[in-house]
């Protein structure tokens, strides 16, 4: 797994709940696709994405995980 995109978050986040769509500052969408839930409210946070193949996988700052995403725009 290669990390693909380091970016920040536009606006606030509560963390992963299911179906999140996470809005980064470059624009780009991505939407959650693997179930995972954890609240964790943060501003603009960091987040790393990485690719597996032809997956995808987002790391959100302060949750210790990685979860399935796919672009959306």
């Amino acid at each position: 797994m290669e990390l693909y995109k380091e970016a920040r978050l536009e606006g606030e986040s509560e963390g992963f709940d299911g179906e999140t769509i996470f809005e980064l500052t470059n624009g780009q969408k991505w939407k959650q696709v693997e179930y995972y839930y954890k609240y964790k409210y943060k501003y603009r946070p960091t987040v790393k994405i990485y690719k597996d193949g032809m997956r995808y996988y987002l790391e959100l700052e302060g949750i210790g995980r990685k979860v399935r995403v796919e672009r959306i725009d």
